[in-house]
């Protein structure tokens, strides 16, 4: 092998997956990170750059699932013709031949209807390619905890890609105990984008769970991005990845990371096997100190004087609890805003707009999310204090 594959020194296209609905916040993310979004689709988010950027992107992103990095695109009518194309490839400049690799898809095209098929022809011509160049080739399966490739096959139109990220990014790396219906992490962070929070206001989370609203909250005030929590790519595993690059954008990311933070943090619940859950995951991500755990009903968590957001992810019914004890509660969460809350913007996340409808306070917002596979919709409530009102009656008389 003379030299690396053109991936690994040219600007390519970079593909980011996300959740429904959060493309929006990666391209806010990557917008913070110096890079231009060239098109942004219902769960993907399109970008130009290079391998060394995917390093730097698969470390910074709290939105995205995966980034991909683009290795041809051509047409193929039939999986016979993607096999050949798809041979011509120089794999033994992108993988190495005593690593391991696996191939996923995502295709609509009429051949395809066997996916695990059309995986393996992928995999037949990347092995085939090593054996007539090297006379020995790479293991393969379907785990992806090291090299992964990913082809997406619509119409007659084939893309290749380099999965750089392997296991999703959805899983920051810190939950060693989860309860009922936990929020994935990229999802907990798109939420807390969605909101009117800054980093240097008060984020209340009530019933807090295995508290991953919290520790996102937290990780975002502080500056830790969520890649210093894992310790394994799938960039890792391909003959362009120099350790020295990426040491060197893990120490810079590393060495932005606030020990303290100017907002108040509270994540409160009435369940202790909850809030132990919550602190061990707190300290798995290393924001144990910057969140102030309490053990507490909903309504007496207290709530600091400097306002922000105040945001409630309770049960919908579909999982948990039963509807008129659902009821009950979120009448009880809208009082708690009404009269605990004043200064504050509100939110809860429901995928169930009859009991959305217990909570009687006026909609500011409603911003649309999916978890898991429910249609949900975070509820934004603007919640006046007394001063606010003055104000505004005041500005209504002098007009």
């Amino acid at each position: 092998m003379d030299s690396l594959h053109p991936i690994f020194t040219e600007q390519r296209t970079i593909l980011i997956s996300s959740s429904p609905y959060t493309p929006v916040y990666v391209k806010q993310e990557l917008a913070v990170l110096g890079f231009e979004t060239l098109q942004v689709g219902f769960t993907t988010v399109e970008t130009k750059g290079t391998f060394e950027d995917t390093i730097r992107l698969n470390l910074h992103l709290r939105t995205g699932n995966h980034v991909y990095l683009l290795i041809e695109q051509f047409i193929a009518k039939t999986i016979e013709e993607l096999y050949q194309k798809t041979l011509a490839i120089e794999w033994e400049k992108i993988l190495p031949v005593d690593g391991y690799f696996s191939v996923h898809n995502v295709t609509d095209h009429e051949e395809a209807a066997n996916t695990m098929f059309l995986n393996l022809r992928v995999k037949d011509a990347i092995a085939d390619r090593f054996m007539s160049t090297m006379e020995k080739r790479p293991d393969s399966g379907s785990e992806k905890e090291r090299a992964v490739i990913f082809i997406y096959w619509k119409d007659n139109e084939a893309m290749l890609y380099l999965d750089t990220t392997g296991e999703p990014l959805t899983k920051h790396g810190y939950r060693k105990i989860s309860l009922k219906a936990p929020l994935q992490e990229s999802l907990a962070a798109s939420i807390i984008m969605a909101t009117r929070w800054t980093t240097q206001d008060s984020f209340v989370n009530p019933m807090c769970g295995s508290g991953t609203l919290a520790i996102e909250a937290a990780l975002m005030a502080c500056g830790k991005p969520p890649g210093l929590i894992r310790n394994n790519f799938g960039f890792m595993h391909l003959t362009g990845y120099r350790p020295s690059v990426y040491d060197a954008l893990y120490a810079s990311a590393h060495a932005a990371v606030l020990k303290e933070i100017p907002g108040k943090i509270i994540a409160s619940d009435l369940s202790l096997e909850a809030l132990d859950a919550a602190k061990s995951n707190a300290t798995g991500a290393g924001v144990e100190q910057l969140i102030q755990f309490i053990k507490s009903d909903f309504q007496n968590t207290p709530m600091p004087e400097s306002p922000g957001v105040v945001i409630f992810n309770p049960p919908y019914g579909e999982r948990l609890g039963s509807s008129e004890q659902l009821e009950l509660l979120y009448a009880s969460i809208g009082d708690f805003m009404k009269k605990s809350c004043k200064g504050y913007w509100g939110y809860i996340l429901t995928a169930n707009p009859e009991l959305a409808k217990k909570v009687g306070l006026k909609t500011k917002r409603k911003i649309d999310f999916y978890n898991g596979q429910l249609k949900c919709k975070l509820l934004e409530y603007e919640l006046y204090d007394g001063s606010r009102k003055i104000k505004a009656l005041n500005e209504i008389a002098e007009a």
